[in-house]
């Protein structure tokens, strides 16, 4: 299994908080541990990416430059294709030889 990249997991979080969400949510959504979540949160609102929503609990919700980051990663990701696609079209190329 390959580790995630900072950037995939910075991506899930901002996609998980489009609507909001707390912590806990952000750990298990994210399969990440309170621990690691901290550090991704704090660099996340110090980005303006997240903001903090005050409440009866504490929230976290993707600003209008985080979704335009989401939305860049995105696109960036739709534009790679998975190794076991290569895989099939290298073997459909092959078998249509």
């Amino acid at each position: 299994m390959m580790n995630r990249s900072k950037y995939v997991i910075i991506s899930q979080i901002l996609n998980i908080c489009k609507d909001g969400a707390n912590k806990t949510k952000i750990v298990y959504q994210a399969n990440l541990n309170f621990r690691t979540v901290l550090p991704y949160i704090n660099l996340l609102i110090k980005n303006g990416l997240l903001e903090v929503k005050q409440g009866k609990y504490v929230s976290y919700e993707t600003t209008d430059k985080g979704m335009s980051m989401l939305d860049n990663f995105e696109l960036i990701n739709s534009s790679f294709v998975e190794s076991e696609d290569v895989d099939q079209c290298i073997q459909s190329l092959i078998s249509n030889q």
